[in-house]
C-alpha cells in the first residue's frame, strides 16, 4: 500500500512514453533525497484514512515481531528495532537511488544507439526497480508503525491518565471512567494481530475522541488521519489546540526523565499529533485563523523551546508552511494581475483604433490589402456570404492589422478577443486542448483540501446542475442554515471557488457554440468539445469532462439545429459522457477501485464529490446519549481522503502558455454570460425555412383559399 511519504516512484510505462519516464524518475530521486530532516512526515497520510486497519497487514505485524531479535528466544526491544530498521532502510534507499541513476544512463544510451542488448536490459531493470521501490515503501510503513504505535502509543487503560493530565480543559468536565467517554463494539478474530477479538471504536464524546488519539491502536486503525479530517463536526480548532497544549504543559517537565513512562509517551504523542495537524491541515485551519496561529507560536516560543528541542522544529515547520502558502497565493495574484493587464492592453488597443479617423485609415487600407496575410481556419470550409460581407466592411476590416501586428509577437491574451474568436479552438487538436484544459483544472484542484468538501450545505451547494448561484457571492453566504460544524468553527470556502470555476467553463462551452454565426461552424465546435470531453475522461480528468457535458446539456444548446447534422459517431460521445456521469454518481469511491488511481493521474468532479459527502452527512451525528457516531465520521473521512490521493499523482503534460492564455481569456469573457441573450442575436441558432420553400407554401395556401370561394 502506498502512503504519503513513498507513493511516487519511477514510471514503468511503455518505452514510447519517454518524457513521462524521465519525469517520474526525477520525482522518485527527489523523494528519496536524504536532505529531509527526521522529524518530517508525521502525517499518517490519506492511505491511513482510506485503508484504516488494512494499511498494516499481517506481513507488517510479522516483520515487527522478528525485528530487533538476535535469537528467537530474546525479548523484543524497541530501541533495537529502530536501529536495525534504520540500517536496512538506509541500505535499501541507497541501492534504490543507484539503480535509478543506472536506469537513466541506460535509457539515454538506448535512445542514442538503440542496440538490442540495451533494449533487452531495460525491462529487467524496470522489474528490479519495482521490487526495490516496494521494499523501501514497506520499510517506511514499518518505520511509521514503530514511531506511532510501538514507541509513543499508550494502551486504552491509560486513556484516563491522558484525560486528567490536562490542567484546564476547554470542553466538558472529564468523567472518571473511560466507558462514559468512548463506546466500542467487538468483532471476531482480526486477521492482522491474531487476537480472539478486537474492540472497534463506535462513538465518543468530544473529549473522549480527542483522548483516543493517544491510543496505541489509533494510528493502526487510521484514526489519527480520519480525526484530522472530521474533528470540526464536534469541536472547534481552538478547543482541539488547547487540548493538545494542556497535555504538553502538564507532561513536558517530566517527559525527559524516563522514555518508557506514560507521561513521556503522552508528551511525545502530543507533539506528533500537533505536527501531523500542521503538516496536513495548515491551509484550512491555521492559515485562515490568525488567532489560532498566534496562540500556537506564542506557546511554543515561551513554553516548549526553552525546555525541548522539538519547539524549534515546530517553529521551523510553521515558517515553511506559511512560506508555501504565501508563495502559492503570490503566484495566484501574479496570474490575476497578468490577466488584468492583458484586458487593459486590449482596451487600450481598442481605444487607439477608435481614435483613428476613417480618413486616416483609408490611407492604410490598400497598403494592408497588399501586405497583410489573412489567416482563416482551413477546417471551417467555405466562408458564408454573411461572413464575407462582415469582412468587407471598413469598420470590421480596418482595425484588424493593428491587432494582428501584436498577435505574432505577444500572447493571445493581448489580442482582440473578437478577432480570434472560436477559430483557434478549431485549429488545435482535441488532444492538445484536452491537455491544456487539464493543466488549468489541475491548478485549481491542487489548491483544494479534503476538508473543503465537508459541510457544503452551509455554503449553499445544492444537488443541481449549477451548484453555485451566480447572484450569491461567497462573502454573502449564510452559515446559519444547515451548518454541521460548530458555530465558532471557521470554515474555508474554497469549494465555492472550485465550483464557480466549473460553472464558468460550462458557461464558456455553451457561449462559444451559440455565438457561432453558421451551422457549419457550430457543428465543428460541437464535435470539438465532444472530442475534448472524451479525451478528458479517458485521461481520468472527470472534472473537465463533466463541465463540458454541463455546457452541452444547456437547454438552449440542446435545441440547436446543428445537432441534427452532427456525425453519428461524434453524437454517440454524448451518450458516453452521460454514462460516465451516471458511473461517477453511482458510488462515492468508484474512482478508487483497483490500482489505476495509484499510477494514473485523476481529477474528480468537485460537484459530484460534494454531493456524495452531503449524502453521507444526512442524518444525525450523535446517539441518544450525546456521543458522536465515529462510524459515520470514519466513512466521511474515507471518501474525502481520495482528494489527497489524487493530488499525489499529477499530470505531466508540457504547458502551452499561449493556448492557456487564450483559454483563460475566453472563459473569463463568457463566465457571466446570459446564454439566452447571446443565442437570440444569432440567426444560426434557429430552425429556418428556405425562402423558396416558404414562398411556395404561401402561394399554395392562397390558391387553396381562392378555390374555396369559387
Amino acid at each position: 500500500l502506498q502512503s504519503n511519504g513513498c507513493c511516487i516512484g519511477p514510471g514503468f510505462a511503455d518505452e514510447n512514453t519517454e518524457p513521462e519516464e524521465e519525469t517520474m524518475i526525477k520525482i522518485a530521486v527527489n523523494l528519496m533525497s536524504p536532505s529531509l530532516p527526521d522529524f518530517h512526515g508525521c502525517s499518517p497520510g490519506w492511505s491511513s484514512a482510506f485503508y484504516g486497519a488494512e494499511c498494516f497487514d499481517s506481513e507488517v505485524h510479522g516483520y515487527m515481531k522478528n525485528l530487533g531479535k538476535q535469537k528467537p528466544s530474546e525479548s523484543q526491544n524497541i530501541d533495537a528495532k529502530k536501529v536495525e530498521l534504520e540500517q536496512l532502510l538506509m541500505i535499501e534507499t541507497k541501492n534504490y537511488r543507484k539503480t535509478i541513476k543506472f536506469y537513466q544512463k541506460l535509457l539515454q544510451k538506448e535512445r542514442r544507439s538503440k542496440g538490442p542488448e540495451t533494449k533487452s536490459m531495460l525491462p529487467k531493470l524496470r522489474g528490479q526497480l519495482q521490487e526495490m521501490k516496494s521494499k523501501v515503501q514497506f520499510l517506511e510503513l514499518v518505520k511509521k508503525y514503530i514511531m506511532y504505535a510501538e514507541q509513543w502509543g499508550v494502551e486504552s487503560c491509560v486513556l484516563p491518565t491522558v484525560i486528567h493530565s490536562g490542567r484546564a480543559d476547554t470542553v466538558d468536565v472529564a468523567p472518571k471512567d473511560e466507558s462514559s467517554l468512548l463506546l466500542y463494539y467487538s468483532t471476531e478474530k482480526h486477521q492482522c494481530n491474531n487476537q480472539n477479538g478486537i474492540k472497534v471504536l463506535q462513538a465518543g464524546t468530544p473529549l473522549g475522541l480527542m483522548a483516543y488519539l493517544y491510543s496505541r491502536n489509533a494510528f493502526l486503525e487510521g484514526y489519527v488521519q480520519q480525526f484530522l479530517y472530521t474533528f470540526r463536526y464536534f469541536c472547534t480548532q481552538e478547543e482541539f489546540l488547547q487540548f493538545l497544549l494542556d497535555r504538553i504543559s502538564s507532561t513536558l517537565s517530566s517527559a525527559s526523565l524516563d522514555p518508557s513512562t506514560s507521561l513521556t509517551k503522552i508528551c511525545n504523542r502530543s507533539f506528533y499529533i500537533l505536527q501531523a495537524w500542521i503538516e496536513d491541515c495548515y491551509s484550512v485551519d491555521f492559515a485562515t485563523n490568525a488567532n489560532l496561529l498566534c496562540t500556537l507560536k506564542e506557546f511554543i516560543s515561551s513554553k516548549v523551546a526553552p525546555l525541548n528541542g522539538y519547539g524549534e522544529r515546530l517553529l521551523s515547520l510553521l515558517e515553511d508552511a506559511s512560506a508555501r502558502k504565501s508563495g502559492s497565493a503570490h503566484q495566484c495574484s501574479i496570474m490575476d494581475k497578468c490577466e488584468e493587464e492583458g484586458e487593459e492592453d486590449t482596451k487600450i488597443l481598442h481605444s487607439l483604433c477608435k481614435k483613428l479617423s476613417e480618413d486616416k485609415l483609408l490611407l492604410y487600407f490598400f497598403f494592408f490589402l497588399q501586405n497583410f496575410n489573412w489567416k482563416l481556419s482551413k477546417s471551417v470550409g467555405p466562408i458564408a456570404q454573411y461572413q464575407r460581407e462582415r469582412l468587407n466592411t471598413i469598420s470590421s476590416v480596418l482595425p484588424k492589422p493593428c491587432y494582428n501586428s501584436f498577435t505574432e509577437e505577444f500572447p493571445v491574451s493581448f489580442a482582440k478577443a473578437d478577432e480570434v474568436g472560436p477559430y483557434l479552438l478549431i485549429e488545435y487538436s482535441a488532444q492538445q486542448l484536452c491537455c491544456q484544459l487539464t493543466l488549468l483544472q489541475q491548478e485549481v484542484f491542487h489548491k483544494c483540501h479534503p476538508v473543503h468538501f465537508l459541510n457544503s450545505r452551509a455554503l449553499g451547494v445544492k444537488d443541481k446542475c449549477v451548484a453555485v448561484q451566480k447572484a450569491v457571492s461567497t462573502e454573502a453566504v449564510s452559515l446559519k442554515v444547515c451548518n454541521l460544524f460548530l458555530s465558532k468553527c471557521i470554515q474555508d470556502q474554497y469549494l465555492l471557488q472550485l465550483l464557480g470555476n466549473a460553472d464558468s467553463i460550462s458557461t464558456w462551452v455553451a457561449a462559444e457554440i451559440v455565438t457561432c454565426h453558421t451551422s457549419k461552424l457550430q457543428v465543428s465546435l460541437l464535435s470539438k468539445f465532444l472530442l475534448i470531453a472524451k479525451c478528458c475522461y479517458e485521461q481520468r480528468n472527470f472534472a473537465t469532462a463533466m463541465q463540458i457535458l454541463a455546457g452541452l446539456e444547456n437547454l438552449i444548446v440542446r435545441q440547436l439545429p446543428a445537432w441534427k447534422i452532427l456525425p453519428a459517431k461524434v453524437a454517440e460521445i454524448m451518450e458516453e459522457l452521460k454514462a460516465v456521469e451516471v458511473f461517477l454518481k453511482s458510488d462515492s469511491l468508484c474512482l478508487m477501485e483497483g490500482e489505476r488511481f495509484k499510477t494514473l493521474p485523476t481529477i474528480p468532479s468537485a460537484h459530484v464529490l460534494a454531493m456524495h459527502v452531503q449524502q453521507l452527512e444526512t442524518g444525525g451525528f450523535t446517539m441518544t446519549n450525546g456521543a458522536h457516531k465515529w462510524t459515520k465520521l470514519r466513512n466521511i473521512a474515507k471518501v474525502v481522503s481520495q482528494v489527497h490521493a489524487f493530488q499525489e499523482n499529477p499530470y505531466t503534460y508540457a504547458p502551452d502558455f499561449k493556448l492557456q492564455s487564450y483559454l483563460r481569456q475566453r472563459i473569463t469573457r463568457y463566465k457571466d454570460a446570459d446564454i439566452s441573450t447571446l443565442a437570440a442575436d444569432n440567426c444560426a441558432n434557429f430552425h429556418q425555412i428556405p425562402a423558396e420553400k416558404h414562398s411556395r407554401k404561401i402561394q399554395d395556401t392562397l390558391r387553396r383559399m381562392k378555390a374555396t370561394f369559387q
